[in-house]
């Protein structure tokens, strides 16, 4: 496939797209409300190659005919109340959304008291009873201590002591007054077939919660190992095994717990189109660039002041008192939360500008190198093993076809870009899908509990897109923003600054219009880093740029939403030229400075325990008067 047919080649899914206004996709907003915007309400309006604005196109356009009868308006049905005897009081609502938030299944802290028999048998009456459970199921009560004990033994054999699992560890089996094996009889109920347990297993925890219960699954434990431990007969199915009892937090556990708002949930008439009921829907870029927000200079006056009184000489630590300063800011609070734990994506695509003999690298390196990554074997995977890191590779761009694998997010917009020598990169609409993957991808990261979201990439040829958005976004000319890449001779690295010089003429971009410049000149890694950058600064959530696509990335980002700069740490500073020009121009100071240009996240994850380090000294640091000691005169 060439690069331009490449570039046209359906990708992802994304809806029809007119390019104009703010250039969001129609998944982003209604058509009353396009037509009736005016455009220079919204900073997002797509322009041209000579940055004039893009005209309306005709599809958006109301058409032109002759004049129609207008059919004359009919009554609205008026809504009827539901019937009082189907509406809960308000006491009653209450108790079943409490119920329903906190019936979260529970990993640990089981007691021992014994589950009284008319609790227990409550219980197990309303799950009998329900109307989603059919007559297929039935409970066997484990109580006996011998009993559990070999269930211990078999989920201790598969699990160890639990590891990744998301279920019960295997001595809560113990700790807990009883379990209940859930079975199924394939012949009764549906005529052959038996309807999926999940409904019976929530509404046993539902009811369970209710009665100051928590419930926790024993995964380890195969469902054949169980019924020959049960020595039940073969014609039933063992679909789950559980533990029940009272617990120390009744909502502690795993299952729904997170911070994912309902709003980032809810689509309206197709997916992406985001809004509440009784809101006005709007896309993911501009809810985010609206959420993005100043430092808090309360909260960073007040860690001056306890660094100031710290036990060492004022200054003494140097850039990381600033680094403390900006993470109290970032938080609104004093001291800010430990940067930890830390997930870093790796964002991984191919360029269309390979076919101009950029690198000696094959372009099929990419691919190799996601699955390097997903073995664990490269060089992001020991660093981030180093650092307590979590790795995720997303697949937005990558030419080739990816197997699904765990610890890959597919998020392929496109099979790669065009040649940015012979015009756009990519459209505009595809540059927004892989900003808005990003910002996804930064919600979900956040959402789960990681306190600082690290940058990492993967693309051959990535670099000669990097050095043209910095010359964009920065003014800097190709020559002192072209770096060497995967170390090529003078020879093509002369041919790869002229590169980027065509790249420019070919692409004449608006200042003003950082997507249409993002589109025009960079890679869907590059989009999706900036939608990364602007989801983890809409949550003031810290992100740790890497290199220099990062860097360029970054230029992108806070093109859109100046603040998001506020997010952005610099982890280290590449050997690569154009990075010094883009870390000038965000006025960030790198933490560590090794002359490497691997990229991954690799120098940002070496970056990782000196963020850790500046946020845990507004914590653990005495001050003088906490420790007695006495203060210069």
């Amino acid at each position: 496939m060439s690069d331009g047919d490449r570039a046209d080649a359906p990708g992802g899914g994304s809806t029809a797209f007119g390019g104009l206004l703010d250039g969001l996709p129609e998944s982003g907003r209604g058509t009353e409300a396009r037509r009736a915007r005016p455009a220079a309400a919204n900073p997002f309006r797509g322009t041209g190659p000579s940055g004039a604005p893009l005209s309306e196109p005709a599809e958006a356009l109301e058409p032109v005919a002759s004049p129609q009868p207008q059919p004359q308006p009919q009554p609205q049905p008026q809504p009827q109340p539901p019937r009082e005897d189907r509406v809960f009081s308000e006491p009653e609502r209450a108790a079943v959304y409490r119920a329903i938030d906190t019936a979260r299944e529970v990993r640990s802290g089981f007691r021992s008291d014994p589950v009284p028999d008319d609790v227990l048998t409550r219980v197990l009456e309303a799950v009998h009873r329900a109307p989603s459970a059919d007559r297929a199921w039935d409970f066997i009560l484990v109580e006996d201590t011998r009993l559990r004990e070999r269930l211990r033994d078999l989920a201790a054999e598969r699990g160890g002591d639990g590891g990744t699992s998301a279920g019960v560890a295997p001595e809560e089996v113990l700790r807990a007054p009883l379990a209940i094996a859930l079975t199924a009889d394939p012949g009764r109920g549906a005529p052959g077939t038996v309807r999926s347990a999940e409904p019976v297993l929530e509404q046993l925890r539902l009811a369970a919660r209710a009665e100051g219960l928590g419930v926790g699954r024993v995964d380890r434990v195969e469902g054949t190992d169980l019924a020959r431990a049960l020595e039940l007969p073969e014609y039933l199915d063992v679909v789950a095994c559980l533990c029940v009892g009272y617990v120390d937090e009744p909502s502690a556990g795993t299952g729904s717990e997170g911070e994912r708002p309902l709003s980032w949930a809810v689509h309206r008439d197709r997916f992406g189109r985001r809004g509440l009921p009784g809101r006005e829907p709007t896309s993911l870029l501009e809810e985010t660039v609206a959420a993005v927000g100043a430092l808090d200079p309360r909260a960073m006056e007040q860690a001056r002041d306890r660094q100031n009184r710290m036990t060492k000489p004022p200054g003494s630590l140097g850039v990381l008192e600033e680094v403390s300063v900006r993470l109290a800011g970032l938080a609104g609070q004093c001291p800010p939360p430990v940067p930890e734990p830390a997930a870093v994506a790796v964002f991984a695509g191919d360029h269309g500008v390979h076919a101009q003999g950029v690198t000696p690298w094959p372009q099929e390196v990419t691919a190799q190198m996601v699955e390097n990554f997903l073995a664990g074997g490269a060089v992001v995977n020991a660093f981030a093993r180093q650092t307590g890191a979590k790795v995720t590779v997303v697949d937005v761009g990558v030419a080739a076809d990816l197997p699904r694998a765990e610890g890959l997010l597919p998020r392929k917009v496109a099979r790669g870009t065009a040649d940015l020598t012979r015009g756009p990169a990519m459209t505009r609409e595809r540059a927004l899908q892989a900003l808005e993957s990003g910002i996804g991808i930064a919600r979900d990261l956040a959402s789960v509990g990681n306190r600082c979201l690290v940058t990492g990439d993967m693309g051959i040829a990535n670099t000669t897109p990097s050095a043209a958005l910095v010359c964009a976004f920065t003014g800097a000319s190709p020559e002192s923003a072209t770096g060497r890449g995967t170390g090529v001779d003078d020879a093509t690295y002369r041919h790869k600054v002229s590169v980027v010089r065509r790249a420019l003429e070919a692409n004449p971009v608006d200042p003003a219009d950082p997507v249409g410049t993002l589109a025009a000149l960079g890679g869907l890694e590059h989009a999706a880093l900036a939608g990364f950058v602007l989801g983890a600064a809409a949550l003031r959530v810290p992100v740790l740029l890497d290199g220099v696509i990062a860097g360029s990335a970054a230029l992108a980002a806070v093109a859109m939403a100046p603040e998001a700069v506020h997010a952005c740490f610099a982890g280290h500073r590449s050997s690569e030229s154009g990075h010094g020009p883009a870390l000038e121009h965000l006025g960030l100071r790198p933490l560590v400075d090794l002359g490497m240009r691997l990229g991954e996240g690799s120098g940002a994850l070496l970056a990782l325990p000196i963020l850790q380090a500046a946020a845990r000294t507004l914590h653990e640091v005495a001050t003088f008067d906490d420790a007695g000691v006495s203060t210069a005169d």
